[in-house]
């Protein structure tokens, strides 16, 4: 949340003596006792913003400035320190009067336990206006109304998070520790949802003889909850160190599943739309020995193992689904066995050696059913799940070289397969996009550095990679599973290749430099180029991907109090892939930022900022045989001005205002195009105010009590 807020000099308000009574005996006993040392920062404030909802849409999102044109701040910072029993106490709570705050407490004794606290809530406003005729929006069983465009009710879509979490660690003796932390986090509201290929008179007018492909907005109702619970038992020798975890994840979901229903429409076609499964409950357990040997000064081994299970048996008709006959639930399980082993060394002073090999097993042991069905009547056929079971092996070696003390040189081998194991015959009844069962990729890659000396410092790295696999396979259409290809480059000239399967070659270069060529200047450069290029039978598919980053961050000290910062950086991202017929597209996003700031005194108790930031993010969709050449842009710009002012009252109190200016210009076709409205298949419309301005300003008075 943006903090600020008209304040005034710290009274007797109601809330500030109240704030004051809660650390009141605490500092009593502070002051009676010499040997403690506490201390307390309070932050109060007032906030005013300017603009409508529309203009807010973007700013608003996580800070709850929606239709209220002033906010209220308060922020508790206390800590308590006892020297004589070495105990230490920090209690802070930020954002207090909003939607977003946070509480945070640690007590420990340095050496002996710690114990932690923390609580947090997080809202988030979804920037889109829907304007819709459903009823019960945000509900699991919302009714479909359909409404002339525009004419429906305005419906604002948010989400709220709010977690607690506890921690605890003993140090039981110099070479065993324990530590436990739990974490549980509730989230309920709704978020942009939908559904599509909905059959209805009044969407397609054809239901009678086919199917529609009427689309809907119906928003997600959230009301699920996440625990996670970690514990870990530590044990030091002098030259064995080694712990024993466990990691548990817990998953439940009050809303199994979306119920829609086109409310009261006398049309004898009029479908009942089906049931859609939102996530379903699931949980995980995993267990882990890691640890690491000296076997010498110079070369030490490490090592982790690791079991894991996952399982999802949410059932079926408690969701108000369907499943196969005589099934209840998916009974889902998938158990992963891992192993890793690692080695450094250093033979002699200007050689370090590294080796790491990891091994992963994952055994997916989800029983087998017909969830899928091709076709209709007598010659429907029945498909089940797939049996996603794999295996990963990875490894590393590295070398690095101390050439000089100013220079090290690194050069280094990577290794991955996967085997993906023998595909579920039962699970494809006709032909699809080819596979593989494995893949293979090698890669080399080196590196220069040079630590920092005199005024510069900097490194320059090189990696290539080469994907390939085993040969593809491909299904038939007039009978199940799948028959190895002889002839990939005749029969599979027009397939469509999975870019996660298909041969790849991967180049990459970076450089990074720290220059101060002055007492007073500092820049640091940073420029990245890489490039995927996939290689499969055919001529349609992803061809090549390229990305390339470059920035330059800068300080400059104008005086002893007075200095200046800023950076540019530009990013971009290219994809071409063909289709048939000729059809050709390239997408190209390209994200610019700039920014320039300062800080000084104007006085000796008087403190200024600020800073002037721009983002221009820019997609641009090129396509053949299209005589406007492509889809229009996606474009989003940002310029935003922050300054602040902090003048100190008196010792111990100080005020503060900041001052934020934002415009944000936003285009996307998606759901808007030259004034030609995206409207959903009942007359729903989701917008967004293309540009939008804001500005808020605040004033907080910031007091310490010792």
């Amino acid at each position: 949340m943006t903090s600020i807020v008209t304040s005034f000099r710290f009274q007797r308000t109601a809330l500030a003596l109240a704030v004051c009574a809660a650390f009141a005996p605490v500092q009593a006993q502070a002051e009676d006792d010499a040997a403690s040392a506490a201390q307390t920062t309070i932050s109060v404030g007032l906030g005013a913003v300017d603009g409508s909802n529309a203009d807010r849409a973007l700013f608003r999102q996580y800070n709850g400035l929606r239709d209220q044109s002033a906010v209220g701040m308060l922020d508790i910072d206390y800590s308590l320190r006892k020297p004589e029993t070495s105990s230490w106490v920090q209690f802070t709570g930020s954002n207090l009067l909003g939607d977003t705050r946070e509480l945070g407490l640690v007590w420990k004794n340095p050496g002996s336990w710690k114990f932690t606290a923390d609580y947090g809530e997080l809202v988030h406003y979804d920037p889109n206006r829907v304007n819709t005729g459903l009823l019960g929006a945000g509900s699991t069983t919302p009714q479909v109304v359909v409404v002339p465009q525009g004419t429906g009710a305005e419906l604002d879509l948010k989400t709220k998070r709010t977690s607690l979490g506890l921690g605890f660690t003993k140090i039981i003796s110099p070479r065993l520790q324990f530590a436990v932390d739990l974490k549980t986090e509730n989230k309920e509201g709704a978020r942009l949802f939908g559904l599509g290929q909905i059959c209805s008179p009044l969407i397609t007018g054809s239901c009678n003889t086919a199917l529609g492909s009427g689309v809907l907005m119906l928003p997600e109702p959230i009301n699920a909850n996440h625990s996670q619970v970690e514990a870990r038992l530590s044990y030091a020798l002098e030259k064995l160190r080694f712990s024993v975890g466990y990691y548990g994840s817990f998953y439940r979901n009050d809303n199994a599943a979306l119920q829609p229903n086109l409310g009261g429409f006398a049309s004898t076609t009029t479908p009942v739309l089906n049931s859609l499964a939102l996530a379903p409950d699931n949980q995980a357990h995993q267990l882990d020995l890691s640890g690491s040997y000296d076997f010498t000064g110079t070369t030490h081994g490490s090592f982790k193992l690791g079991y894991a299970q996952a399982t999802q048996n949410a059932d079926f008709a408690g969701a108000g689904l369907i499943g196969p006959a005589g099934v209840a639930n998916l009974g889902a399980q998938v158990n992963t066995t891992m192993a890793k082993i690692g080695i450094t060394s250093r033979p002699i002073p200007k050689l370090s050696l590294l080796a790491d090999l990891r091994y992963e097993d994952k055994d997916d042991q989800t029983p087998l059913a017909n969830y899928n069905v091709a076709g209709a009547g007598a010659t429907a056929v029945s498909a089940t799940n797939r049996d996603l079971s794999s295996k990963k092996i990875k490894g590393k070696l590295q070398a690095s070289w101390q050439f000089t003390s100013d220079y090290r040189g690194t050069l280094g081998a990577d290794y991955e397969s996967i085997d993906r194991g023998a595909f579920t015959a039962t699970s494809a009844v006709s032909g699809f996009i080819p596979l593989r069962q494995e893949t293979t990729e090698t890669g080399v890659r080196a590196e220069l550095r040079r630590r920092l000396t005199n005024d510069l410092s900097g490194a320059i790295s090189v990696s290539s990679s080469k994907r390939d696999g085993s040969n593809w396979l491909q299904g038939s259409s007039s009978a199940t599973g799948v028959t190895e290809v002889a002839d990939p480059a005749t029969s599979l000239s027009s397939a469509i290749f999975m870019p996660t399967l298909a041969d790849r070659q991967r180049d990459k270069i970076k450089l990074f430099a720290d220059w101060q060529p002055s007492e007073k200047l500092s820049l640091q450069f940073s420029a990245e180029e890489g490039k995927d290029k996939f290689s499969t039978p055919s001529t349609y598919g992803l061809h090549d991907t390229r990305m390339n980053q470059f920035s330059v961050d800068w300080g400059y000290a104008l005086s002893d109090k007075w200095a200046l910062n800023g950076y540019v950086s530009q990013g971009l991202q290219t994809l071409n892939q063909s289709h048939p017929a000729g059809y050709v597209i390239a997408f190209d996003n390209t994200n610019t930022g700039v920014g320039l700031g300062f800080t000084g005194k104007l006085a000796s108790k008087l403190l200024v900022g600020g800073n002037l930031s721009y983002v221009d993010d820019k997609s641009v969709y090129k396509q053949t045989l299209v005589s406007s050449g492509g889809l229009p842009d996606v474009v989003y710009r940002q310029t935003a001005l922050k300054l602040f002012g902090k003048y100190e009252l008196e010792k111990g109190s100080s005020v503060r205002v900041d001052l934020v200016h934002q415009r944000v210009s936003v285009n996307d076709w998606a759901w808007d195009n030259n004034g030609a409205q995206f409207a959903y298949s009942d007359g729903t419309t989701v917008t967004q105010n293309p540009n939008q301005t804001v500005s808020f300003i605040g004033v907080t008075y910031i007091y310490l009590l010792k």
